[in-house]
């Protein structure tokens, strides 16, 4: 069985609403992917329950992830009784990218999806971090522009 060496560290900052952006690679579960953010016992218990809807990682980040997981929850405090990223779930559900693709079709004809666009762009705005997001979305739309040349 794999174990793996956590690199998740505390991370609080009080008084201001931060974004995803705003937080280390340390505070996630999947620090190289930056998902599951372990910022509190709440998220720590998220991470748990979406541990197996987590897709396109490998079985060691797996294995980071539930060491991750497993420091944060001692540090929160919260009852972990699963020893091993196995008992967590190691596949996604089947179909889901095909369900994902569907909802969003659902979403853009029914006009939610415009409403839901709005909404973002408006509470970046209101946060001061619309020209921020731009940015990223700008650099991930082209990383993934060569990785799709690359392949």
């Amino acid at each position: 069985m794999e174990t793996a060496e956590p690199t998740w560290q505390p991370h609080e900052r009080h008084g201001r609403l931060t974004t995803q952006s705003d937080l280390p690679e340390t505070v996630f579960a999947f620090p190289r992917q930056r998902k599951e953010p372990l910022t509190d016992a709440r998220h720590v218990r998220n991470a748990v329950a979406r541990f197996d809807q987590v897709i396109d990682v490998s079985d060691s980040d797996r294995a980071v992830a539930f060491a991750n997981i497993e420091k944060a929850a001692h540090y929160y405090h919260v009852d972990l009784s699963e020893t091993n990223w196995q008992q967590l779930g190691a596949h996604p559900q089947p179909h889901r990218k095909e369900s994902a693709r569907k909802g969003a079709q659902t979403r853009v004809r029914t006009g939610e999806a415009k409403e839901a666009a709005r909404k973002g762009a408006a509470t970046k705005q209101r946060l001061g971090i619309s020209e921020e997001a731009a940015k990223k979305a700008a650099a991930t739309r082209r990383k993934r522009e060569e990785k799709e040349e690359d392949s």
